[in-house]
C-alpha cells in the first residue's frame, strides 16, 4: 500500500530489524527521529503514520507527542511499540513479540486504510448537507466482553466506564452477538482454555466481517499468528487493559463513523451518521408516502416503537444500530427526539410485526455501561395501518399504546 507521506519512526536507539522490513513491504520511506525531536518532526515531515519505540527516556516526551498527533487531520495513526505502562488515548499498542514484521505491517495497513477513509470523508463533507457527529467516537462504541473468571466483573466496569459493553459468558453467546451487532472491539478475558481461544481466533480470522475488528486477549500467550491485524495481547489489571485497548477501539469506531457518514453523503444527507437509520425529517417524509401508497394500493403496513428511559440515550443509539443492521431492506426507521426508535415494516401484518419486534427487543437487552448501569429493556408497542388511518393518527395511537404499556 502506498500512502501520502512517510512513516516516522521515533526511538532513542538503533532501528530494529523488523522496522527495516517496512521498506521491503513498500511502506516507505521510513524517517528516523529521537524522542526529543518527535513532536517537531510531526509538523515538519507530515507523516502518514508514526511508530514509537517505548524505550527508557521516552516518558517526558510521550504526552506532547500524542497531543501533537491527535491534532493532525486526517487521522494520523500512532503505534506504540512494546509499551509497559498505560498509553495515551490515541496510541495503538503493539507488542513486537520477537520482531514479527508481518504483524506490524498488517497493523499499519489497517490503520492507513482508516486514515484514507477519514480523508475521503473530510474531502466530501463540504459538498454535502451532512453534519459530522461531535465528540470522541468511543462514546458511541460497543465492545463485546467474553469471559467467566474472577476478573470479569472488574473488567466489565473498567470497559463500561468508557464504552458500551455487551457481555458473554460463553463462546456460543459471543457468536450470537457478533452476528447481530455492530461491534467496535472484542475483549477475550480469562475462563477459557488455550484450545478454545485458538479456535475462536481462527474463526474470527476466517470471517471477513471481523478481520479488521480489534481483538484483545488478556489471559493467554499467543503461540501462533492469525490474520487479524488488530489482535493484541494485553495482560494486567482491568484498568490497564481497558485503557490500552481503548485506542484500537477508538480507531474502529472512527472507521465505522466515517463509513456511516459517507453513506449519508451518498444518500443526500437523509441518513443519520450516528445511527445509520433515516433522519427524523426523512422518516416523516417516507412514512407519509408509505401510508398513502398502502391505503391506495392495499396490503399491510405495521409500525413498532421501541421506547427507552429518557435518561439512557445510549440505549436508544444501541437499538438504532441493531435495527439498522437487522431490519429488512424493505423496512425503514429512525431514532426519534423523544428517545424512542420507530421502525416501519412494509407489507407486514400485525402478528408478524409483533413477532419481529419481540425478537429485536430481545437483542437490545444486553448492553450495559459500567457502574452506572441502566436497564436497556425497551417498552415495545406495535400497531398496524387501518383504512381510516393517516400517518399522524397511526403514530399517535402507537405513542398512546407505549404510554399505557409503560405505566
Amino acid at each position: 500500500m502506498s500512502q501520502a507521506g512517510p512513516i516516522l519512526f521515533v526511538s532513542n536507539a538503533e532501528r530494529p530489524p523488523f522496522i527495516a522490513a517496512l521498506d521491503e513491504a513498500r511502506l516507505f520511506p521510513v524517517i528516523d527521529t529521537d524522542w526529543a525531536s518527535a513532536a517537531r518532526a510531526v509538523e515538519q515531515v507530515q507523516p502518514a503514520a508514526v511508530l514509537a519505540a517505548m524505550h527508557a527516556g521516552h516518558e517526558p516526551y510521550l504526552a506532547p507527542l500524542a497531543r501533537k498527533i491527535s491534532e493532525q487531520l486526517p487521522y494520523l495513526p500512532f503505534v506504540a511499540l512494546d509499551a509497559a505502562g498505560t498509553l495515551p488515548h490515541n496510541a495503538l499498542p503493539f507488542g513486537s513479540r520477537g520482531g514479527n514484521s508481518d504483524r506490524l505491517i498488517a497493523r499499519l495497513r489497517a490503520a492507513l486504510r482508516v486514515r484514507t477513509l477519514h480523508a475521503t470523508m473530510l474531502r466530501r463533507l463540504p459538498e454535502a448537507k451532512v453534519s459530522l457527529p461531535d465528540g470522541d467516537p468511543t462514546r458511541d462504541a460497543t465492545v463485546l466482553l467474553i469471559g467467566r473468571g474472577a476478573a470479569y466483573p472488574a473488567l466489565s466496569v473498567a470497559l463500561g466506564e468508557r464504552v458500551g459493553v455487551v457481555g458473554a459468558l460463553s463462546i456460543e453467546a459471543a457468536a450470537k452477538h457478533l452476528n447481530t451487532r455492530d461491534l467496535d472491539g472484542v475483549v477475550l478475558a480469562e475462563g477459557f482454555t488455550a484450545r478454545v481461544t485458538d479456535a475462536f481466533l481462527t474463526v474470527l480470522a476466517e470471517d471477513t466481517r471481523f478481520r479488521s475488528l480489534p481483538v484483545i486477549v488478556t489471559a493467554h500467550q499467543l503461540t501462533q499468528s492469525y490474520d487479524l491485524p488488530n489482535l493484541e495481547l494485553i495482560p494486567g489489571e482491568p484498568a490497564k487493559i481497558a485503557a490500552n485497548a481503548l485506542p484500537l477501539i477508538r480507531q474502529h469506531a472512527m472507521e465505522a463513523q466515517a463509513s456511516r457518514t459517507l453513506r449519508s453523503i451518498d444518500a443526500g444527507g437523509w441518513l443519520d451518521p450516528r445511527s445509520g437509520l433515516l433522519t427524523v425529517e426523512a422518516f416523516a417524509r417516507d412514512f407519509a408516502k408509505a401510508v398513502e401508497q398502502t391505503l391506495a394500493r392495499g396490503g399491510g403496513l405495521s409500525v413498532a416503537r421501541f421506547a427507552f428511559d429518557p435518561g439512557n440515550s445510549r440505549a436508544q443509539l444501541d437499538a438504532a444500530r441493531i435495527l439498522s443492521r437487522l431490519m429488512r431492506q424493505m423496512d425503514f426507521g429512525a431514532a426519534q427526539k423523544d428517545g424512542s426508535v420507530i421502525v416501519v415494516f412494509a407489507e407486514t401484518d400485525f402478528r408478524t410485526a409483533h413477532m419481529i419486534a419481540r425478537r429485536l427487543s430481545a437483542v437490545m437487552r444486553h448492553t450495559s455501561n459500567g457502574k452506572h448501569e441502566m436497564r436497556s429493556d425497551p417498552v415495545v408497542s406495535v400497531d398496524s395501518l387501518s383504512p381510516s388511518d393517516t400517518a399522524r393518527s397511526l403514530l399517535a395511537r402507537l405513542s398512546a399504546d407505549a404510554s399505557r404499556a409503560a405505566s
